[in-house]
């Protein structure tokens, strides 16, 4: 183990002394909701669940699942489990619609999140003599404060540009010589688009690493960074409820999204019948939270749709992974009888041109009150001056793009082609799907 830095060694721990550490914690944190939060004893009582019976993880099933909107119920304190002058801070999901999901944390909690993103950037291959550049917004996201505080873990440099200003982050990679960046991929697409246009030349940076994440990207946009600025780009997965990014990251192998099990429970389940399914087979990610002390989590329902990949990594981690995130279960737009997930419109349009990866997904009602799903498509700088203003060449790209997307999703979209720099760029979550049918 001499080999790893002390801040990594967690994750090459025995699988058995793993699995003692998770039985304890989660039998501690079971207690601790218990105990603490009116609502869960509720919760149990409705479902009929003794406290008793929960003996070890190996009971976790005999449990019920928390849910988003269990957590929008209880705003803004119904869940707290600790004291308020234990807390020291407060962070919120980015969500557009309702009450916001606002989860507070202790010392011990913050203490937890920045160990865990540390090991992220032990993963990328970061350590005390590499400058991160945070892009993510900081505030009540929380991808600002977790990669700055996680940079700091690790002893990076670290440069809070938060989000924004896209100037301004080209400059400080250059002058500064910025060795990683971390924002939104959506984010860091814009950023390359920029570069591009006043001419900036990533060969004359240091920039070996992307930590990207806060939103789905798929594997064809992770090969577009990396030939556009000949870095390499990693994952970093997380969400507010359970924990900001950190509570997972790819390591060099690319092979998956590391968990770090030691504090967060992984648990994949079937999203209709709610039964636990095996390694391997593709279900809704649930955590457990095995450490918080603001908010402890007991079987949390993600939405997102991944497996969990107990192989041994190559990279010689035994904390499991899951495969990259395919879809959130509530992202679905069911279209005519046809399930469409973001994910797949994004494939389509990165087989035709692997630039298109500004859309926008708009759904209204047609004739006859049937759904119609439109995709707007920005051109790249370089696609649209390919194309100018020839009419009849425009009209082909855009047949083009919409036989891609009935051949891969089977059904006819509507699709617009705009201009270069005509959609809003995202600081942090992207926003892909406007739904109007409602209107």
């Amino acid at each position: 183990m001499t080999k790893y830095n002390m801040l990594s060694a967690p994750d090459f721990m025995p699988v058995e002394r793993l699995r003692d550490i998770q039985n304890r914690k989660f039998l501690a944190a079971f207690r601790r909701a218990y105990e603490n939060v009116a609502w869960y004893r509720e919760l149990l009582a409705q479902h009929q669940v003794d406290p008793s019976s929960i003996k070890s993880l190996a009971d976790i099933s005999k449990l019920p699942f928390i849910k988003k909107t269990d957590l929008r119920d209880t705003y803004p304190n119904g869940m707290l489990a600790t004291s308020m002058d234990k807390i020291i801070r407060y962070h919120a999901s980015s969500g557009t619609t309702g009450k916001p999901i606002v989860v507070p944390y202790t010392r011990e909690d913050l203490d937890v999140w920045a160990e865990c993103v540390s090991r992220c950037l032990t993963a990328f291959g970061l350590d005390e003599n590499d400058v991160l550049q945070v892009g993510y917004g900081y505030g009540l996201f929380t991808g600002g404060l977790g990669l700055h505080d996680g940079g700091e873990r690790r002893r990076c440099t670290v440069v809070p540009v938060s989000g924004g200003n896209t100037e301004r982050h080209l400059m400080f990679i250059r002058d500064l010589n910025v060795t990683a960046i971390a924002c939104t991929p959506s984010y860091f697409l814009h950023i390359i688009d920029h570069a591009q246009k006043i001419g900036f030349n990533w060969k004359d940076t240091k920039l070996k690493v992307g930590i990207f994440g806060a939103e789905p990207w798929t594997e064809e946009m992770r090969q577009f960074i990396e030939s556009e600025t000949g870095i390499t780009a990693f994952d970093i997965y997380g969400l507010t409820e359970i924990s900001g990014p950190g509570v997972g990251g790819e390591c060099s192998s690319h092979a998956g999204v590391h968990i770090f099990e030691d504090h967060f429970y992984p648990e994949i389940v079937d999203p209709d019948t709610l039964e636990p399914l095996p390694d391997g087979e593709s279900g809704e990610l649930v955590f457990t939270t095995l450490d918080k002390t603001g908010m402890p989590l007991i079987r949390y329902r993600t939405r997102d749709i991944t497996k969990i990949i107990a192989e041994p990594c190559a990279c010689g981690r035994t904390i499991r992974r899951i495969g990259r995130i395919s879809h959130r279960s509530d992202d679905m737009m069911i279209i005519r009888g046809v399930n469409v997930f973001p994910g797949q419109v994004e494939s389509a349009l990165l087989a035709v041109d692997p630039g298109l990866v500004n859309y926008q997904i708009h759904l209204s009602k047609g004739d006859a009150g049937l759904d119609v799903i439109e995709v707007k498509v920005e051109l790249t700088r370089e696609k649209f001056s390919e194309l100018g203003d020839n009419t009849t060449s425009l009209e082909i790209f855009r047949r083009l793009i919409a036989e891609k997307l009935k051949s891969t999703v089977g059904i006819n979209f509507k699709t617009t082609l705009v201009e270069p720099d005509a959609m809003p760029r995202s600081q942090g979550k992207i926003k892909r799907i406007y739904d109007n049918r409602n209107q």
